[in-house]
């Protein structure tokens, strides 16, 4: 079977650590369930995210070189 996150395509799907959350949250004042959603069962999650949990991903980017996007995990 093919590992589908490990694919070149895919865009670097990290779990943020809550100390970092709560910057990120404070920077664009918003809560945790304002953000857009990812479910739990994408291929391209970490093994080790769990719902409630919130994923940065790094896209690559023309007009900024990479551009990050933050979901939060759901069932």
């Amino acid at each position: 079977m093919v590992d589908v996150s490990q694919h070149e395509l895919v865009p670097e799907h990290t779990i943020l650590e809550e100390e970092t959350l709560e910057g990120v949250l404070e920077e664009y004042n918003i809560d945790r369930t304002d953000l857009p959603k990812i479910k739990r069962t994408d291929p391209a999650l970490p093994d080790e995210a769990e719902i409630g949990d919130v994923i940065k991903i790094v896209r690559d980017s023309r007009t900024t070189d990479q551009s990050i996007i933050y979901r939060l995990v759901v069932e």
